[in-house]
């Protein structure tokens, strides 16, 4: 057992705050780490053509041959001179004896096709010397009488028996129907370009020029490395405190897409000695990327092990970014070695502005080209002044938009058509960077962005098509079950759960198809009608149970009612050894103000802890992170938590007038009046 002393050391060797060397801005950061990288391809190799999907081209592609290699009928017919054709018509035929062979693809032909004669030939076969055209055989007609010669026939000595004959009905001209030798790829010509990223189509040009190898530029070696000792690898069993390692599974994947191999190191404990080893094991690669580890406190060892690296070793530690402040870029020997940040929205977006372009250029890529779109914030945003902020959007269209970039409104000239929905979810996400369409940044001096406010939108990836149907709203477990159907039928959807009040506003912007909500008019007690415009139409959904979730066991609620409940905890003095904390939802949300119905006015402790999903309501109460809070029956028993009802609510969904006639629309309504979902969704 540790000392008093041991115990004291730790505690202050933790307190220090020393790690960072020097925050400095990004274009900064980016200079530092590039002037001691060679920012070009690492070398060529040649493979077989069977391997070169998705490979980059090292040098030019020369053709030693020409394609087609001869002249080659692109139609079944006939081998004939134009002229012999000349004057043909339906009623006045020219006839034309045929030669003694049938020319088929890969055949060599042994007769001229001499005055007054014509060859059988297929599609793709050699064109025999003399013709300079192919007659296709929808245009003739055989004859196999012993008909007079034609006046041709005659003249050319080919009186006597004709044998089997074609009468042409139509008149054609030399190269007809005929691809010339080299009329595609010509001996000598260039076919494909160094830097060319090779698809099938590539390859299939490679093909018909004859190579069985290719030369390209080799893929860069990845090195990737989590640490941390709350890391476990994905299909172990979980323990309190610890997360799996997802961001191992998704820099192997982000580096596999950039044309990178990636050489999974797998998970380091917080053991200075097993990192340094794994890092000299790391260092065989190309490029060395670390995650976790780099933050300020004792407990982050790998910028410790890093920063003994030389020629130059560490070049910035901390960047005036967020998300990726902690950050730390290095290089050893011209290989760059990055620690990223733990969290996973901030380890991939700093990835993608640091290390992806250095692989790209390893990989002999190009550098990537960003499509942007113009796009106003639906609501007002917060930013910490002194950093650069990106922030995660989701994007969906206005009325009469297509998210082209910088496409405006009918309405207002110049204004952009589409919304940007910030994902708030926090660097520590897994989903905020997945989820996201692209990501605009605010100056480091800004303190926030109104509701309103045009940004620019950087695309993420390559651009996908729009969601057939947009929800905003409340989140519920219905609509959960609801979407998942539309999924199955091959609808693309999108669902932002911005609350209620949120969704109901966004409808009136015409920024969805379908908003959930459930509002409560406290005059009326009528739920959601009273708030619906006239440009909007009211969808009745399904009612549910909203109710107090609790831990088992707990006396302050178990047996009791939820009035009963709600009771006890406002007469609660403050000063309550063991103050029973809720967990409250996001302002705006419908479960929201019926917490602050009922409360009166109260604020019981927890109150100004939000959550945004009836999910996250029930698992901070199940890790003991809350004793209380509000939500719908239906994630109480996944968590295994106790139910008090409170009130049964109707929880319904708006469409925008405009928006009823969209197909995706109406296969909705039509799933939600359904009887068997009906039942499945009454909760």
């Amino acid at each position: 057992m540790a000392s008093t002393e041991d115990l004291k050391s730790a505690l202050l060797r933790a307190a220090r705050q020393n790690q960072f060397l020097e925050v400095v801005d990004r274009d900064e950061a980016e200079r530092r780490f590039r002037q001691h990288l060679r920012m070009a391809p690492l070398g060529a190799e040649r493979i077989p053509l069977a391997a070169a999907l998705g490979r980059v081209l090292a040098a030019d592609v020369v053709s030693q041959v020409d394609v087609p290699g001869f002249d080659r009928s692109n139609v079944d017919g006939f081998a004939v001179r134009a002229d012999d054709t000349a004057g043909a018509s339906g009623d006045q035929p020219r006839l034309l004896r045929l030669n003694a062979e049938v020319l088929t693809p890969g055949m060599q032909p042994s007769a001229e096709v001499a005055e007054g004669t014509a060859t059988v030939v297929t599609t793709g076969g050699m064109v025999p010397r003399g013709a300079d055209a192919v007659l296709m055989v929808e245009y003739s007609e055989l004859r196999d009488d012993q008909s007079e010669p034609s006046p041709q026939q005659a003249n050319s000595g080919l009186a006597g028996d004709p044998g089997p004959q074609i009468e042409v009905h139509r008149a054609i001209v030399p190269g007809e129907a005929i691809a010339p030798a080299g009329g595609d790829i010509a001996l000598g010509e260039t076919v494909l370009r160094a830097g060319t990223l090779l698809s099938s189509r590539e390859i299939g040009v490679l093909a018909a020029v004859g190579l069985a190898e290719v030369e390209v530029w080799r893929k860069p070696r990845v090195a990737i490395l989590s640490t941390g000792d709350e890391l476990i690898a994905p299909g172990q069993k979980m323990r309190p405190g610890a997360v799996f390692d997802s961001n191992g599974a998704i820099l192997t994947a982000a580096v596999e897409e950039l044309g990178g191999i990636a050489v999974p190191l797998g998970i380091a404990r917080d053991d200075e000695t097993e990192m340094e080893s794994l890092l000299r094991k790391a260092l065989a690669s190309d490029v060395v990327l670390l995650s976790g580890g780099t933050s300020k406190g004792a407990g982050d060892l790998a910028a410790r092990v890093v920063g003994r690296l030389t020629d130059p070793g560490i070049v910035v530690h901390g960047v005036a970014l967020k998300p990726g402040k902690p950050i730390c870029l290095a290089v050893s020997g011209g290989k760059p070695v990055v620690i990223l940040p733990g969290f996973p929205t901030s380890a991939i977006f700093t990835f993608h502005e640091f290390v992806a372009p250095v692989i790209r250029a390893f990989a002999g890529m190009p550098p990537e080209r960003r499509e942007t779109v113009r796009a106003t914030l639906p609501m007002r945003i917060g930013s910490e002044r002194g950093r650069t902020e990106y922030v995660m959007v989701s994007l969906v269209e206005r009325e009469d938009s297509s998210l082209h970039p910088s496409r405006p409104t009918t309405g207002l000239p110049g204004t952009p058509s589409v919304a940007a929905y910030p994902i708030s979810k926090g660097s520590g996400a897994v989903t905020s960077f997945g989820q996201a369409d692209g990501f605009f940044s605010i100056p480091a001096q800004a303190e926030m962005l109104p509701a309103g406010s045009e940004v620019e939108v950087s695309i993420i990836g390559a651009r996908h098509r729009p969601a057939d149907l947009v929800f905003i709203g409340s989140h519920c477990a219905g609509l959960d079950a609801l979407i998942g159907k539309l999924s199955a039928e091959g609808f693309k959807v999108k669902a932002l759960n911005v609350g209620s009040t949120a969704g109901l506003a966004a409808a009136k912007r015409g920024e969805c198809d379908v908003a959930g909500i459930h509002l409560m008019d406290p005059a009326s007690g009528e739920y959601n009608r009273p708030f619906v415009s006239e440009d909007l139409e009211l969808v009745p959904g399904y009612r549910r149970m909203q109710g107090i979730v609790f831990r088992p066991g707990d006396a302050r609620f178990e047996g009791r009612s939820a009035e009963e409940a709600i009771t006890a905890l406002k007469s609660e003095p403050d000063s309550a050894v063991n103050p029973c904390v809720m967990v409250n939802r996001n302002a705006g949300s419908g479960t929201r103000i019926l917490i602050d119905r009922v409360l009166g006015g109260a604020r019981p402790p927890g109150y100004s802890r939000q959550a945004r999903s009836h999910n996250a309501v029930a698992a901070a109460v199940a890790q003991g992170l809350a004793d209380w809070g509000v939500a719908a029956r239906s994630v109480a028993r996944p968590y295994g938590l106790g139910f008090l009802p409170l009130q049964a609510e109707q929880y319904d969904f708006v469409v925008p007038k405009a928006r009823l006639a969209k197909i995706p629309v109406q296969r909705f309504l039509a799933l939600l009046g359904d009887p068997e979902m009906r039942a499945a969704l009454e909760l």
